[in-house]
């Protein structure tokens, strides 16, 4: 396991192993929750501003929204091809492993 700028993506021509994967869903967490919470905290409720603002701020949110919805469609998305490949190598695995024992019993 290599270690790795924290935040940084795995190399796109490296095969990167999902716990490093994890790892880096793990470190971003925070960031992303923090984030979350910024942005409650600035909305405060109860108050009545200019309509333009609220509207221009609404806007904001929904593309910070629609950034972090999409970085995390292709972070699941890069998780369920690895997982796919690596399912499919053991599965060669264990198919190799069983035909060598079938021979070696007859």
């Amino acid at each position: 396991v290599s270690p790795q700028r924290e935040g940084a993506a795995p190399a796109a021509g490296g095969h990167a192993d999902l716990y490093e994967r994890y790892q880096l869903l793990k470190a971003i967490k925070p960031m992303v929750e923090k984030g979350l919470s910024s942005v409650n905290d600035q909305n405060p409720t109860g108050t009545d501003s200019n309509t333009a603002l609220d509207e221009g701020a609404d806007s904001n949110l929904e593309e910070r929204l629609s950034h972090h919805v999409n970085g995390l469609q292709q972070v699941l998305t890069d998780l369920t091809k690895n997982t796919k490949a690596l399912t499919r190598r053991y599965s060669q695995i264990l198919e190799q492993i069983n035909l060598s024992e079938g021979q070696s019993s007859s």
